[in-house]
């Protein structure tokens, strides 16, 4: 069966988005709008995987919303929604708890990296999360998603469901009118860009985090200019000037780190940079850089603002694009509960 061409993807609100947030994620979503439908949701059930503030979290499903339309996403072309307010996502999120297996969540390392050493203390959520994320990418039966690295084995867990489901129901899928037995796609990663991974400016080691108690680790997209460029005049780099070819940057993660800032930024390559700057000392390079930053994130910032200054405008955006996604998301649910047996013909 050939699957229409379509993009899912979704960003947590969980406090400051930032540089990593944009390069890694919204930028390619901005990218993708000229050659895919797409759906771009604000994933807040997953928000509160872990414990959130009320008022917060409403700040910040406001906040990503504006962040994605200051970007350069249509609302009007495409789909931009909060996740909680199409519940067929928890809906079928429910079906693939109990289609994946114990032993496939067993193995996802995200939630042991985020449980830590006191897992009895985390929440069923926070494990049952690449569940939920399956959910969100099939109940529209996407056939692309937009992700980072570390986003990886969850699509690989939702490619082994659909393929569960897609086996388990195959004669009931045939008999719902789909000739191959196919229903769920196998959805394909799109990992592209040279700064997928942004890192942390005070430590090249670690990924660029809202977690971080240091202001200084990131850019937020809200920074006005001159904290940007204090920001990164204060990034952490080491006292050997910028090599001229890419091998150099191996065992320097903070010059690699900024390199490759500069060059998704700059929409080139860390070698086209290398090329330009190569041999120079770091004083020189942050200044370009700090006026690429302030040229390209600027506009952002001023115009997030300037929409999350209007809630009602926000909050009509996520209305109209939750309306949107609902008419696709529960003619897939339909289709699911016939197929699984809870309504008949």
């Amino acid at each position: 069966m050939a699957f229409k061409d379509l993009v899912f993807s979704g960003v947590q609100p969980t406090g400051n988005l930032h540089l990593g947030n944009y390069l890694g994620a919204i930028v390619n979503f901005v990218k993708l709008q000229s050659r895919c439908e797409c759906i771009y949701c604000v994933v807040d059930l997953h928000a509160i995987t872990v414990w959130q503030e009320p008022a917060e979290l409403r700040k910040s499903i406001r906040e990503v919303a504006a962040a994605f339309i200051a970007a350069g996403i249509d609302p009007k072309a495409h789909i931009v929604f909060n996740q909680s307010q199409v519940p067929e996502h928890a809906e079928l999120a429910w079906v693939f708890n109990c289609v994946a297996r114990l032993g496939w969540m067993n193995r996802m390392t995200q939630f042991k990296e985020k449980a830590g050493k006191d897992r009895e203390n985390a929440s069923l959520g926070l494990y049952a999360y690449p569940s939920l994320m399956a959910a969100d990418i099939l109940v529209y039966r996407a056939t692309h998603v937009p992700i980072g690295e570390d986003q990886k084995q969850h699509l690989e867990l939702t490619r082994d469901i659909a393929q569960k489901f897609n086996n388990d129901f195959k004669t009931d899928i045939e008999a719902a009118g789909f000739a191959d037995g196919l229903f769920f796609p196998m959805a394909e990663p799109l990992i592209t860009g040279p700064a997928t991974r942004v890192m942390s400016l005070r430590d090249g080691t670690k990924k660029m985090s809202k977690s971080d108690p240091s202001d200084y680790s990131r850019i937020n997209l809200a920074d006005d200019a001159d904290t940007i460029a204090q920001k990164i005049k204060k990034a952490k780099t080491d006292p050997e000037p910028l090599p001229s070819e890419e091998k150099g940057l191996e065992g320097r993660p903070e010059a690699d780190n900024l390199v490759g800032i500069y060059a998704a930024l700059a929409g080139t390559t860390p070698a086209a940079v290398l090329s330009e700057y190569g041999g120079g000392q770091f004083s020189t390079f942050k200044g370009a850089l700090i006026d690429l930053a302030v040229a390209k994130l600027g506009p952002i910032g001023a115009e997030m603002k300037r929409l999350t200054s209007d809630a009602s405008y926000i909050d009509g955006i996520l209305a109209d694009g939750s309306a949107r996604a609902r008419v696709l998301a529960s003619e897939t649910m339909r289709h699911v509960k016939e197929i699984v047996g809870f309504v008949g013909k």
